[in-house]
This record gives C-alpha cells, structure tokens and sequence, in this order.
C-alpha cells in the first residue's frame, strides 16, 4: 500500500529540527502538486509549472507555515494563538487551532474580507474580531496582544511561519531535480517570498540544488508598497489576500529580490483577473486573484523581454478559486457571466449547442 503523505513536519523533519520529542500539530499539508502548463510554456517559450497551493487542507499556502507555528506554540506551553488576516491566514490559524485543542483569536478588516475565508475561521471555532482599519491596523494589535497577554503570535513575522513555508521549495526542488531558473510569487505581506527565497538557499547550500533561481515578485498596484518604496496607507485591490500596505517581511522581499538579481513589479487588477481567467481555461486551475498575479506577472516580464526563451519557471498560486468565487464570474466587460437557460427539451439543447 502506498505510504500517505505525513505533513511538511514529519516530510521534512530534518530541515525542520523536528525529533521524536517534538509536538506535530497537522492536517496533511504540503505536497501540492506542480502541474506544468503546456499553453503558459508555449506562451513564453519556456517551461512553465504552476505550484497550485490552493489544494492545501484549508485551501492556501498558509498552511505550511501555521503547522509549524501551532506546533511550537503548543509545545512552549501556549492556550491560545492570535493573528491578524485578510482571510487566508485566519483560516489555517483556526483550522490548526482546532486540531490542537487551542483558541484561535483572529482580527480582520471590517468588511475586507470575502466570505468563504470568513466561514472557514467561524466554522472552527475562531474568536473573530473585525477591526475598524485596515490589515496592518489589525497586525499591529495583534503584535501587541501578544506582548502583552497571553497569546503567541502567529503571523509571518513568527519565524516558525516562514519555516514552515520554505518547504514549498524543496517540493519543487524535489519534483524537478534541481531549482527553476526562474520563480514568480505574489507579494503582500512578503513572507512567502521570504520563505521560497530561504528554502532555496538552503536546497542549494545542501546540496540538493545545484542553484537558485530568479525571484520575480509582484504586488497588486493599488497595494504596492515595495515598488513604490513607501507605505500605502489605504490599499485596495481585488486581490484581497495581498492587500497589505505596510508588509511585515519588507526587507526579506528586498533581499530575496536583490540576492537573486530578480524583480518585484506592480500589476493592475484589470491584468490579474484576465490571468486568473486564463490559468482556469487554458490548464485547469482555479486560483483566487492574488494568485492569479503570479500569472499576470510572468507575463509582463515576457512582454519587457526579461524571461529568457528556453527558461525554466515555477509560478506560485498561493491560494484555491474558491476562495474569492465571486471574481470567477467576472466578464471582461465588467458584468457577471449568467449560464444560458433552455427549456427540458434535448432538441432544443443540441439547437444551442450548435450540434443541430
């Protein structure tokens, strides 16, 4: 029988420091599949494989890094975890703060949140708080509650997080049998690039690669703090998972950015949801628009001719359609797409269909 997949802690436990002793709080995550796209690879002229982290247990990337958090918050002791969210991150924080036994405290932007992520956190049984601001209103309390009361921080600026996240590397490492010369990644809080950037670095220290590749980020344009080089006090964009104007991991973006001689760019929203739409028809992935930016990045870069013909590239989609539904009935004219009606007759059906 086939031996199932243990979670990034017991997959990668020697990366990790994990031994006998230690605490493993999982679901299964990790082990995301790295589907190649032969439509993007054709589009530019490369080989493209799209690491789709939607199918992570509740649905986003966030997963890799909240096992480890928990996992060590749990075993220094902890009754509760707190954190701040656009969505994805209150979800994995409930989600393994069930599994634990714990309480989950998240606090999210009043009325900047879709409602599936919103689900997902009540659902476990998350204590929610809606903060009248914006997400890095809602990091900061989060910051200080942990200081200052007894709940263990579990944003990305724990470094458990980005640990956990680095993982996503050796997968792809492991599948390809040597890092992509190139990896596009969307950037909010930056702790993702921070992490990929990090795992990298280590697959290539140990051995298991024989480099590591371009770095090419990309922010929503009305959420680009990076790019523009200051903070955006009132960020807004359909990508809601990266609509962060002040990220926690700034600096870790600039260094993977510079250490990798890579990019991170400003994409308009526009760009975005014609890329989601484009992944979901040409391969089959539905990811929400966050995710969609890694797409819409890529090929922005072939367009300025920075993706060099015969390239190896890893895009990462941090996060299932499913998510943000409602964009994936977004026409190009704006307008929501409505399914066409037809009375219960076949001949009528096939009329419609063009089969008649």
């Amino acid at each position: 029988m086939a031996k199932q997949w243990q979670g990034v802690l017991r997959e990668y436990s020697q990366q990790l420091g994990v031994t006998e002793a230690s605490t493993v709080v999982t679901l299964g995550e990790g082990g995301t599949p790295l589907i190649e796209s032969r439509p993007l690879s054709a589009m530019v002229d490369g080989r493209v494989f799209v690491k789709f982290e939607g199918l992570n247990p509740t649905g986003s990337f966030k997963d890799r890094g909240m096992t480890v958090a928990v996992s060590r918050a749990v075993e220094r002791g902890a009754k509760a975890i707190a954190c701040a969210s656009t969505g994805n991150t209150s979800a994995a924080a409930a989600a393994y703060a069930a599994a634990a036994g714990i309480q989950a405290v998240v606090l999210v932007p009043e009325g900047r949140i879709s409602m599936g992520k919103l689900a997902q956190s009540v659902v476990h049984g998350a204590r929610i708080v809606q903060i009248r601001g914006n997400f890095d209103d809602c990091l900061e309390i989060s910051k200080e509650l942990a200081e200052h009361y007894p709940v263990h921080l579990v944003n990305s600026v724990n470094d458990d997080r980005i640990e956990g996240q680095k993982t996503a590397s050796f997968e792809i490492v492991d599948v390809l049998g040597d890092a992509p010369d190139i990896h596009c990644i969307p950037v909010g809080n930056a702790g993702n690039i921070t992490a990929y950037w990090r795992g990298y670095s280590e697959a290539e220290s140990s051995g298991m690669a024989t480099k590591r590749p371009r770095m090419l980020g990309f922010q929503a344009a009305g959420a680009a703090p990076i790019v523009r080089g200051a903070v955006v006090r009132d960020p807004d964009t359909v990508a809601t998972a990266i609509r962060i104007g002040n990220p926690a991991s700034w600096q870790g973006a600039l260094d993977a950015r510079d250490q990798s001689g890579g990019w991170i760019g400003a994409i308009e929203d526009a760009d975005i949801l014609r890329a989601q739409r484009l992944l979901a028809s040409s391969t089959g992935v539905f990811v929400e628009p966050a995710s969609a930016i890694s797409v819409a990045g890529l090929l922005e870069r072939h367009a300025a001719g920075e993706i060099p013909a015969g390239s190896t590239i890893a895009l990462t989609v941090t996060g299932h359609g499913l998510k943000d539904a409602q964009y994936g009935l977004r026409q190009d004219d704006g307008t929501d797409a409505t399914p066409e009606a037809a009375d219960a007759d076949v001949a009528q059906v096939a009329q419609m269909l063009g089969l008649a």
